[in-house]
């Protein structure tokens, strides 16, 4: 094991929560949880650098966190961060990193801005389709979450293959938090008479298609419970029909989403392409069986162990909810799904993050300068 300082970019504490910052989030408690565990990595310099003023305050308990500078967000990261990097070895786990650092490590999660471009902002794509590429050939390693995402970053020309490495996300982060049914109560749910998705509407994300399904007269008396920032005024202005049993639940705690997803009848994810796809897998984590499109990352991450239909097809995914309500189904694929997210653990994730930084090159020697 290297001495050398891992020093971890923590500009994401500072962000609104997303789907990324929750795996760096749960990275560093999986490091520290394990540092907490093995004298040896606790005696490995680490720390995490971030801004001056955070939205979240970390809870780690072995890796401290420094906070430096005077600015925020991008400009924080792109200017002041490599100053308080130093020599360390800077890690990166949510897409972007300061473009001028040689020794540092970022994880990019997928490929999406290129794969989907339609998804984004002219200014958010513009952006990271100058960034990546370069951040690919400085970088000492691409990391990705998927096999699949490492074939499309390399397709991109983000990265050569041979230097993107996988680690696959954890996903027993819900397993540790207390069911909250308040939200379910509230929103007058009944077990098994409603199915879960993702309130998005991000073209890749493909909820429009769940519209259609569920003005199906087979779905008429199971609701569609939709939770995330967007709205109904949202799905609206994108082009959507909404059904009129489609339910906006909002954003849900962690305890609330646990609390949806246990009494669901199944959780829907019809994404034309997917990095990873970490909320089938943590419905499946949680015993609630997921219907998903066989694109992208899916098929590798949630395997046989989740129902399958196709993209473009709303009555295959009417009848994929309905047969969800036949007696023993959902308890058949529950199991399934448990057994299959039994192997996606954030202790794996960390380890396999610690073993790439460990079989890194030691960085080369400064040579003096003749005086």
């Amino acid at each position: 094991m290297h001495a050398e300082q891992v020093i971890f970019n923590g500009r994401f504490y500072q962000a609104v929560p997303t789907g990324v910052h929750r795996v760096a989030e749960e990275m560093l408690r999986a490091i520290d949880r394990l540092r907490q565990e093995d004298p040896e990595l606790r005696h490995r310099p680490m720390r995490v650098e971030a801004p001056p003023v955070l939205r979240r305050a970390p809870d780690l308990a072995t890796i401290p966190v420094h906070r430096s500078g005077r600015l925020g967000g991008q400009a924080w990261e792109q200017l002041e961060l490599p100053r308080a990097a130093g020599d360390g070895l800077l890690v990166n786990l949510c897409n972007l990193a300061p473009l001028v650092s040689r020794r540092s490590v970022t994880l990019i999660h997928d490929a999406q801005v290129f794969a989907s471009p339609g998804s984004y902002g002219a200014a958010f794509r513009a952006w990271y389709r100058l960034a990546q590429p370069l951040l690919g050939r400085r970088q000492a390693k691409i990391l990705t979450v998927s096999a699949f995402s490492a074939e499309a970053l390399a397709r991109f020309g983000v990265a050569p293959r041979a230097r993107i490495e996988v680690v696959h996300n954890g996903v027993d982060h819900l397993r540790r938090i207390p069911a909250d049914p308040a939200l379910a109560v509230r929103l007058g749910l009944a077990p098994g008479a409603y199915a879960v998705a993702l309130a998005n509407t991000q073209s890749h994300k493909n909820v429009g298609l769940l519209m259609r399904a569920f003005a199906d007269p087979r779905l008429s008396g199971v609701a569609l419970v939709l939770f995330g920032g967007a709205d109904r005024a949202a799905f609206e202005a994108a082009g959507h029909a909404v059904p009129p049993n489609a339910v906006f639940a909002g954003r849900a705690s962690d305890a609330e989403l646990r609390g949806l997803l246990e009494a669901a009848r199944c959780l829907l994810f019809p994404s034309t392409t997917e990095g990873f796809g970490l909320p089938p897998l943590e419905a499946m984590d949680l015993g609630c069986p997921a219907v998903v499109a066989p694109c992208g990352a899916l098929p590798e991450v949630c395997g046989p162990a989740a129902t399958t239909a196709p993209a473009d097809d709303p009555a295959a995914w009417a009848e994929a909810v309905r047969a969800r309500g036949e007696p023993g189904v959902r308890a058949r694929w529950s199991e399934a799904g448990r057994a299959r997210a039994a192997g996606f653990t954030w202790e794996a994730a960390a380890r396999r993050l610690l073993s790439i930084l460990d079989a890194l090159p030691p960085p080369a020697e400064k040579v003096p300068s003749a005086g």
